[in-house]
């Protein structure tokens, strides 16, 4: 009888550890019964903001990446400021950088009609995201969701925890590894710089200080980017097919053409790891496509709120 009671009480245990666990597990079917539209939403607002504006793809993806970096993939990034908080929009690496929030609005809208109070602000950041990549020709790869919302954000945190245009191979590892990334990782998430722009406060510093940098196509930026002054002209990040995700980053390092500095230390003679995989991934975009896929899914699992934790926001710019 002793032995029954005993194996009834583990049978329990372990039934409410398995419940608490897949709880709190983020899933790609997640909202399949409670907002079976939702990703079909989600994707045309995406659409319908890159066919307006092909740089927008590039926007919302960099929105997921700078929301995941900083205290994880909660939604931070969106919430204005407020009598409690001064949130990460006007952080430097943020601060008229940072775009897209009027899509997210957009998008969220559409899914309260359908579903109110359903999906996460954090789980559209996602979807978007991966969205952007594929309408641009990149790959695709099934979005983990699930997340809440944070009802909080932290400017010192994005001021610390976003790694710079200016880090250098070891700074750049360095801020990847906190947030359980690899230095695959780093190689592979870098390529989304084959789409979008920069502004000339971000390269100034390379096309004027470095010696790692093809000569003709520093004078051609030099140009449009003067020493002082123009500091919101933008440039593309690839400057051959900047609507396009494909491998081209890539084979831009490899000439010497990477337009941030951070770009190019990937590529500089001081990390034989990094410069096999760009060597990898101009020579093979399929496994430039796959090791990408593979970094969004971790990215996008770094300390995400589940379970009773934080909130679904009506609105994605303030706390319920």
């Amino acid at each position: 009888m002793a032995t029954r009671t005993h194996f009834v009480l583990l049978l329990i245990v372990v039934v409410i550890a398995t419940s608490v666990q897949v709880h709190g597990t983020l899933s790609p079917t997640y909202y399949s019964s409670t907002c079976p539209k939702a990703l079909s939403i989600v994707r045309a607002g995406v659409e319908a903001a890159i066919k307006k504006e092909a740089r927008m793809g590039a926007s919302l993806l960099r929105l997921h990446f700078h929301d995941c970096f900083v205290n994880g993939c909660d939604g931070s990034i969106l919430l204005d400021d407020n009598a409690t908080f001064t949130g990460e929009k006007t952080a430097a690496p943020n601060n008229n950088s940072v775009r897209g929030f009027n899509v997210v609005d957009d998008i969220k809208a559409q899914l309260e009609k359908a579903c109110p109070g359903v999906v996460s602000c954090a789980d559209i950041l996602a979807i978007a995201a991966r969205d952007s990549v594929v309408i641009l020709g990149g790959p695709f790869w099934k979005v983990k969701l699930g997340r809440r919302d944070s009802l909080t954000a932290s400017r010192a945190a994005a001021n610390t925890s976003l790694p710079g245009p200016n880090f250098n191979i070891s700074s750049l590892i360095s801020s990847f590894s906190v947030q359980g990334l690899s230095l695959k990782d780093l190689v592979a998430l870098s390529g989304s710089h084959t789409i979008g722009l920069a502004r000339c406060t971000v390269f100034r510093a390379r096309i004027y200080n470095d010696a790692n940098i093809d000569a003709s196509f520093a004078q051609s930026l030099q140009k449009k980017c003067p020493k002082s002054g123009n500091d919101d002209v933008t440039k593309p990040l690839d400057f051959q097919t900047p609507t396009c995700f494909d491998k081209l980053y890539y084979d831009n390092l490899l000439k010497k053409k990477g337009l941030l500095h951070s770009d190019q230390e990937l590529f500089n003679g001081s990390c034989t790891s990094a410069e096999s995989l760009v060597k990898k991934y101009a020579q093979d975009v399929s496994a430039f496509f796959k090791d990408f896929a593979k970094g969004m899914v971790k990215m996008g699992n770094i300390k995400p709120l589940t379970g009773t934790a934080g909130e679904i926001r009506i609105n994605c710019r303030k706390a319920n």
